[in-house]
């Protein structure tokens, strides 16, 4: 019950509901109970006791406990259901603000699919318990009491014998609950891997298609899916194995009570009536105890989700807002970062090693190396995604964690090399970061970004719906729409991560020089293969291996005999090489 204790704030709020359906549930209880008295009196004083009379008054009764019956229990199951909905309502909440919170060194290692599972199919496992497991549980304590007041009242003997094998379906449900809580907890296991699989395949699929391996990926759904069968096989298995055990310890109860029963009756100790109301009472016993396999099905359903649930919201959050942030209405832009160390996972290799340099505010410092060089990882730091294992980093002279991280990355314009549009209008899109931003400046950015002419082109204009990702637009193009978004935020600093890597030659050309207007007055990091993106930067600085190997401008750099040399020649005297060939 740790699950449920730890998840109580989602649902006690709303127990008003839940007590009202318990007072409904309560009467429904009741009146069942009635039934075998109203049966024990019809048999013995109406048919045997010939009191005829009495037939149309216990109908009349009959029918009247029956709509309140009816009526009792369409209000119990609606109060159960809106506590239930009402409760998951905010625990879904809770896990999404969670899910937003969290940093990225959290999602480096979580799956999507899984995480979608966990707010889908977890979410609705404990809803279902909430909604019906309590209520299931307290109905088997008050239908199981009653009835046996009643047992109790017409023979104790009786009684005695048939809940003799009580303890036997005690210890037969204990084990059950035992066996199916981990096969379940694997069900759930195995289908959030299940939908992890799915969600890769389906955002893949034009690499899947293009390498025409459609038959592997069907191969490896079918190995996961092997896997879910399996899991629900073996729950499957635990049930069938000890739902008919419990069943059978019952029809011996049922048969003890006819034999030693029909005994008292033959006797003269036990009224006929009285048996029969017996046998109605103990099966209000017996299936009740037996159906609590169903009901620890539920519950260990619920308890498997709930422990999923939990590692969500208990996940540390380890980028926050200390408690001595500072309040600063702007940020102007300077970046200094001092002996700077950074690992992704403690196990691996340092990503970054004693990085120094200092950025004053409005200038461009590029950043150029092979693919793991440390490039991403030094804008990562800048707007805080990950916290540097050693060293400082400072903006405008104040350690980055003095900052709130709303303040810090809405001064921030990052434009990714991978290019995430939403499925929205391009407008919509474009002001993401600046809701606020009127429609001129919204257009304003597109043209500084060279997207204002191809998205005039489009049916609706700057209200056309894009698909999910962007769908429907080049890369050159979701790249522009992402470059106007950076620009519509007015940042300080603008980071721009391999910006212009999906367009053309000539559109860059566009771009870079609409940037320089945009880049007036900014810090800007330009991360960037090609040389003709960053020449013009303040300072440029090469990176290997995670350490800064060569510093400079453009033009000391190119006479330098190193790394960035020769990145040059590569780039500039083999393209000119092949220019003079093929002019020959």
């Amino acid at each position: 019950m740790s699950v449920f204790k730890k998840l109580k704030s989602f649902y006690l709020p709303y127990k008003k509901d839940f007590m009202w359906s318990m007072l409904f549930m309560l009467v429904v209880a009741g009146i069942t109970v009635v039934y075998p008295i109203i049966l024990q009196m019809t048999i013995d004083e109406v048919v045997l006791g010939k009191q005829f009379s009495l037939v149309p008054w216990i109908a009349l009764g009959f029918i009247a406990i029956m709509a309140v019956k009816g009526l009792s229990t369409y209000i119990q199951h609606y109060l159960a259901d809106m506590f239930g909905i009402k409760s998951v309502f905010q625990l879904r909440n809770a896990l999404y603000e969670k899910l937003q919170r969290l940093s990225f060194s959290y999602y480096d290692n979580a799956k999507t699919g899984d995480l979608m599972s966990r707010l889908t199919a977890d979410v609705e496992g404990f809803r279902f318990f909430v909604s019906f497991g309590f209520s299931e549980v307290l109905r088997f304590v008050i239908v199981v009491g009653a009835s046996l007041c009643v047992m109790l009242y017409y023979s104790v003997s009786l009684t005695l014998v048939t809940v003799a094998v009580l303890p036997f379906i005690s210890v037969v449900v204990y084990k059950f609950d035992k066996e199916v809580h981990p096969a379940f907890r694997g069900i759930r296991e195995s289908f959030g891997r299940l939908n992890t699989k799915v969600q890769e395949n389906i955002s893949g699929i034009h690499t899947v298609k293009a390498l025409s391996k459609e038959n592997v990926e069907i191969e490896r759904f079918n190995q996961s899916n092997q896997v879910y069968r399996t899991k629900q096989l073996t729950t499957a298995a635990v049930w069938a194995k000890y739902f008919p055990l419990m069943e059978l310890i019952g029809n011996v109860s049922v048969v003890a009570l006819l034999g030693f029963g029909g005994f008292q009756v033959i006797n003269g100790t036990l009224k006929p009536g009285e048996l029969v109301a017996f046998y109605s009472l103990v099966w209000y016993i017996m299936w009740p105890i037996m159906n609590l396999g169903f009901t620890i099905n539920m519950f260990s359903q619920a308890k498997a989700s709930g422990e999923r649930l939990l590692e969500v919201l208990e996940a540390e959050e380890t980028i926050y807002d200390g408690e001595e942030v500072v309040t600063i209405d702007h940020i102007k832009g300077s970046v200094a970062f001092q002996n700077v160390t950074f690992h992704y996972q403690q196990e691996e290799a340092a990503a970054l090693k004693h990085i120094s340099f200092d950025v004053q505010r409005g200038s461009t410092i590029g950043l150029i190396g092979a693919t793991g060089s440390g490039k991403t990882s030094i804008i990562q730091l800048v707007s805080r995604f990950y916290e540097p294992t050693e060293g400082k980093i400072l903006i405008d002279g104040r350690p980055i964690k003095e900052y709130k991280l709303k303040t810090l990355r809405s001064t921030i314009g990052v434009v990714l090399q991978e290019t995430f549009l939403f499925s929205s209008t391009i407008k919509a899109n474009i002001s993401y970061g600046r809701p606020d931003a009127t429609t001129e400046e919204i257009i304003e950015a597109a043209k500084r970004a060279e997207a204002h002419e191809f998205i005039m082109e489009l049916p609706d204009g700057y209200n056309t719906m894009l698909g999910e990702r962007g769908m429907g637009l080049s890369g050159g193009q979701k790249q522009r729409i992402a470059i106007a978004r950076a620009i519509c935020m007015n940042p300080a600093i603008l980071i721009l991560d391999d910006s212009t890597s999906a367009v053309d030659m000539e559109t860059e050309f566009q771009i870079q020089t609409a940037l320089q207007e945009v880049m007036k007055g900014r810090t800007t990091f330009i991360i960037a293969h090609r040389i003709s993106s960053l020449k013009h930067a303040d300072e440029i600085l090469v990176l290997e291996d995670g350490k800064i190997v060569e510093r400079g401008t453009h033009e000391q750099l190119v006479t330098n005999h190193g790394p960035y040399q020769r990145i040059y020649q590569i780039q500039y005297q083999d393209q000119a090489a092949i220019m003079q060939k093929a002019v020959r």
